[in-house]
C-alpha cells in the first residue's frame, strides 16, 4: 500500500480556561450570521472572493478528493441570465410544485419567485458537486461526494461571515440551467447558489430564534 509522506502537525494550544473563552467569543459571533435577501450592490473586491474560496477549499473530503467547484460570477450579463432562468424554476414551485404545508411555512419570511438579489449582489458564487473525476476521459470515483461539499459550504459560508460579508443559501430547484448557463462539463451538478455581497443600509431580518442546546443536544 503507497503511503503518503507526512508533516509535523502544528495545531493551536490554548488552556482549558483559554478555550472555554474563545468557544463562547465564536458562540456570540456566529449566532450574528443571518441570511439576506437584499443586498448593495456596493463592489466586494476580488481577492476577497478568492480567499473565502480558498478556506471553502479547506473543508475536509471524503479520500481527499475535494469533489467542489466554486463558479464566482460577476458578470452582470451571466448573472441576469441566471435571474432568469431561476425565477422561471421558482415561478413553478410557487404556482404548482410547493405543498400548501411548505408554503405556509414560507410565509413569515415573505419569499416569492421574485429574486431581485441574484443581479443587486456583486457576486454570486455557484457550488458544483463532482460525482466524479474525469482525468483524460476516464471516471475516477468520488466518495461522500455529498457530505464533502456541504461541509465545504458550511466553510464558505463562515468565511463570508467573517469578512464582514452576507449570503443566502439559494436552492431554485431543478437547478441544471446552471450547468447549461455555466457551460459545466458533465461530472459537475448543482449544490448552492449563493449571492454574496454587503448588507444594505435599510437591511432587515426576520425576527426568529435558533433552537437550544435541549433542542439539538444529546450528551452520553
Amino acid at each position: 500500500m503507497k503511503i503518503h509522506a507526512t508533516i509535523p502537525y502544528r495545531g493551536q494550544r490554548f488552556s482549558p480556561a483559554e478555550s472555554l473563552q474563545r468557544s463562547r467569543e465564536y458562540l456570540k459571533y456566529m449566532s450574528r450570521r443571518r441570511s439576506l435577501r437584499s443586498f448593495s450592490d456596493k463592489p466586494v473586491p476580488r481577492e476577497v472572493i478568492e480567499n473565502i474560496v480558498l478556506t471553502a477549499g479547506a473543508a475536509p473530503s471524503g479520500a481527499n478528493k475535494q469533489p467542489w467547484v466554486f463558479c464566482l460570477v460577476s458578470d452582470p450579463e451571466i448573472k441576469h441570465k441566471i435571474r432568469e432562468a431561476a425565477e422561471k424554476e421558482e415561478y413553478e414551485n410557487y404556482h404548482q410544485r410547493m405543498s400548501e404545508e411548505w408554503l405556509r411555512d414560507l410565509e413569515p419570511f415573505g419569499t416569492d419567485w421574485h429574486k431581485e438579489f441574484l443581479e443587486t449582489a456583486p457576486w454570486l458564487i455557484v457550488v458544483f458537486k463532482k460525482a466524479y473525476d474525469l482525468i483524460e476521459d476516464k471516471r475516477h470515483k468520488n466518495y461522500y461526494v455529498n457530505e464533502s461539499v456541504g461541509l465545504a459550504c458550511g466553510f464558505l459560508l463562515t468565511a463570508i461571515h467573517q469578512a464582514g460579508l452576507v449570503a443566502l443559501t439559494h436552492t431554485p430547484s431543478p437547478m441544471n440551467f446552471l450547468q447549461k448557463i455555466l457551460d459545466r462539463p458533465e461530472n459537475e451538478r448543482p449544490f448552492l447558489l449563493i449571492p454574496v455581497g454587503y448588507p444594505p443600509p435599510d437591511a432587515e431580518v426576520p425576527d426568529i430564534s435558533r433552537k437550544t442546546l435541549d433542542e439539538i443536544a444529546v450528551f452520553y
